[in-house]
């Protein structure tokens, strides 16, 4: 049981919603692997006027995913693609392998992973941790044109 001084929060907030901003953000990927878009995504937020309140991102895929990971060490996001290959691998006789034998797997691998994420916007900011990026994971292995939709609720500075 964690003791109740090893625990802090800061006192509550409230903001009246009085924005809904939208965009759709489209990214080229080079094929498998993870595409760091954060910066895309805190230009829109600037953009926005974002003071307080909520980022939604959801990606109109079924075979490549969104993630919020490790920005720092590369070595992070080599070792998530071994992973997620060896939870789905290519070379197995999947039954729906119309576009391919990675057709199959980069659905398997989006399911396990996220088609939306949400972040709070604090102060105009992202309230992402120090080492914290949002990345668009490829699960096809060759080069795909991705469409993202960003939307933000809050207030305006």
């Amino acid at each position: 049981m964690t003791s109740a001084k090893s625990v802090t929060r800061s006192a509550p907030s409230t903001v009246q919603a009085t924005a809904i901003v939208s965009s759709l953000l489209t990214v080229q990927t080079p094929g498998r692997g993870f595409t760091d878009f954060t910066s895309e995504v805190a230009k829109f937020i600037n953009e926005a006027r974002a003071g307080e309140g909520a980022l939604t991102l959801f990606i109109r895929h079924t075979s490549a995913s969104l993630t919020i990971q490790e920005s720092a060490d590369p070595s992070v996001l080599a070792d998530l693609t071994t992973a997620l290959s060896r939870l789905a691998p290519d070379n197995v006789p999947w039954t729906h392998d119309t576009e391919g034998p990675d057709d199959m797997p980069a659905h398997v691998k989006t399911m396990l992973t996220q088609t939306s994420l949400h972040v709070p916007v604090l102060g105009g900011r992202l309230a992402l941790g120090t080492w914290q990026g949002i990345y668009l994971v490829e699960h096809r292995a060759r080069p795909h044109r991705r469409e993202i939709v960003l939307q933000f609720i809050g207030s305006n500075k």
